[in-house]
């Protein structure tokens, strides 16, 4: 692998992608033809133009980045992969590991053997190790545990005895700490000694006895008059975090604070690991991906191309729920048979009601789980939140319910079914705005992640309120 890599932008890596596609399609057209052939050499042929392929394929890859390989593996089909995957250098091993999905990995483990993932393990740092130990096998934790020095055990035995959405999870332990009774000039004489800095590094830990008492910032060791004190330049009143503080909280204080990296201390106000954004950032975008999975009813990441046992599983749990929902609403409808049989028109106009009722719902629904990722919402504003949410509906049902309701009394020539169709519309309205912001707030009091099944759920209210309300209002008024 070469130290200089190529620009990595979104078009330069899926030029990439395109070109380790295009090499496999070409190794497996030549390969086929020359199988095809025959011949006496054949086997030899054979072996000769894989091994140039191969080749070719290793060169194509050794130039990219662990962070593009791991894009590129990701976008393969399983067969591929593995291929691509045994063209990767033993000392990268572990950096791709770290940068791939979830499930990518599981199928790239299940390829290696213990000697290779015990050496792609050692090569990452003891923060990095907690994050890929739950794909690894157990003798290999094991093993892993025994082979490190005292102090990497100790820390890898920390991280990964806190929880998975923790800061403790999350921090890593390079830190670069200083002593409060020196001077600037030491500082910067430590700094040069040190040669190679921690990543993401814009503050020095000032300690006394191992207790934090204030940051340095690198602005002000570089900036302020080197024979002043660190005592009387550093900042006391800085952002800290303990390990069992949640992630989401502590990755909200760094976008409202602006933070590269902050101090995590124990009970005590002792140092022991820091936070930085690249870590922080990594979570946000995995917890938004977990999100977006939740709301569509899927239990888990899944691998694009997993196979279809496993992703059939996956998606059953909603699935099932899903229809146990539907068969409800359906039971809805068939309460009043009668009064469909009579007026063949509520048939055609009821689906409207539980759509829109649903579309409105979900705009409820996605601020609500926003907002309370956020913290925004709290006790003293629920309240307000609640009548806002009312108001628009009203107001939405006023105006689209008028609307659909004149559709209704053009298409079918029948004022009093548009009458029933406006009134239907601004009570499913109402309804659908309840159901999206209770069921999040509901699931959140409960400790349940908001995000997961609150569309399948707001579904089902809408959809079988919206019929009964319309067809309860047509049997009443119309028939």
């Amino acid at each position: 692998m070469t130290d200089t890599f190529e620009n990595h932008s979104q078009e330069t890596l899926e030029a990439h992608l395109v070109q380790v596609q295009t090499l496999l399609a070409k190794m497996r057209l030549v390969e086929e033809l020359v199988h095809r052939q025959g011949g006496p050499r054949q086997t030899l042929v054979e072996n000769l133009v894989h091994k140039q392929h191969l080749a070719e394929l290793h060169r194509q890859i050794e130039i990219l980045h662990p962070a593009d390989i791991a894009y590129i593996l990701e976008a393969l089909p399983l067969q591929e992969r593995r291929l691509v995957w045994e063209m990767v250098g033993a000392e990268n091993d572990g950096e791709i590991l770290l940068e791939v999905s979830d499930s990518v990995r599981e199928s790239l483990i299940q390829t290696m053997d213990k000697a290779e993932l015990l050496a792609a393990a050692e090569s990452l740092d003891t923060d990095e190790i907690a994050d890929i130990a739950a794909d690894l096998p157990q003798d290999v934790i094991q093993e892993l545990l025994t082979s490190l020095d005292v102090q990497k055990r100790a820390r890898l035995q920390s991280a990964l005895s806190f929880p998975e959405d923790s800061v403790g999870a999350l921090m890593d332990y390079e830190m670069v700490t200083i002593r409060v009774d020196v001077t600037l000039e030491v500082a910067l004489r430590y700094l040069r000694r040190l040669g190679e800095l921690p990543d993401q590094l814009d503050k020095l830990f000032v300690v006394d006895h191992d207790k934090l008492i204030g940051v340095l910032p690198l602005k002000r060791l570089l900036t302020t008059d080197p024979e002043a004190s660190v005592a009387a330049v550093m900042v006391e009143d800085f952002v800290k975090f303990h390990p069992e503080d949640e992630a989401h909280e502590a990755a909200q204080a760094f976008e409202r604070y602006d933070l590269v990296m902050a101090p995590v201390v124990d009970a005590q106000g002792r140092l022991i690991g820091r936070l930085t954004v690249d870590a922080v950032v990594d979570y946000i975008r995995e917890s938004a991906d977990s999100d977006m999975l939740s709301m569509a009813g899927l239990k888990e990441e899944e691998d694009l191309f997993s196979t279809v046992w496993n992703a059939a599983k996956n998606r059953w749990m909603w699935l099932a729920i899903n229809l146990c929902t539907a068969f409800v609403a359906s039971r809805v409808i068939g309460a009043f048979e009668g009064s469909i049989e009579k007026l063949a028109a509520l048939a055609a106009l009821m689906p409207i009601i539980a759509g829109i009722g649903g579309n409105s719902g979900n705009q409820t629904i996605t601020l609500i789980i926003r907002g309370l990722a956020l913290g925004h919402i709290t006790p003293a504003n629920a309240k307000r939140l609640v009548l806002k949410e009312l108001g628009v509906a009203i107001l939405n049902g006023l105006v689209w319910g008028s609307v659909v309701g004149v559709f209704a009394w053009l298409l079918y020539d029948n004022p009093a079914l548009g009458g029933v169709m406006a009134l239907a519309m601004l009570l499913n309205l109402l309804v659908a705005a309840l159901a999206g912001i209770f069921i999040p707030m509901t699931l959140e009091r409960v400790k349940r992640d908001p995000a997961i099944g609150s569309s399948v759920l707001l579904t089902f209210v809408t959809d079988s309120m919206g019929f009964f309300i319309f067809l309860g209002l047509a049997t009443l008024l119309l028939l």
